[in-house]
């Protein structure tokens, strides 16, 4: 058994990333809900992609223009995703890589 300052160290509190955070991604990969708390303790649910044990948040945005795209092509396999701004202000681009 670990000494609770042992364990303080080694302590990482986890991280979710951004999907944009990555070069390109799969459109095959598995989505997953998550529920977290904003800064007044209200709780919220948002979706990831688990890649490599590390989460990657999916705005709903980038699902929408996701779902746009693969309307118009459906075999689209890999795409990058681009933002801009921050907070609210975020903005999402998809950007088909195939």
């Amino acid at each position: 058994m670990a000494k609770l300052s042992e364990a303080a160290k080694e302590y990482e509190a986890p991280i979710t990333k951004n999907i944009a955070d990555l070069k390109e991604v799969n459109t095959d990969l598995e989505l997953e809900d998550r529920t977290g708390k904003d800064k007044d303790g209200n709780e919220f649910k948002y979706k990831v992609v688990v890649i490599e044990k590390e989460d990657y948040r999916v705005p709903r945005s980038v699902l929408g223009n996701l779902k746009a795209i693969l309307e118009k092509k459906p075999d689209l396999k890999r795409f990058a995703v681009s933002k801009q701004g921050t907070g609210m202000n975020t903005k999402y681009t998809v950007i088909p890589l195939d």
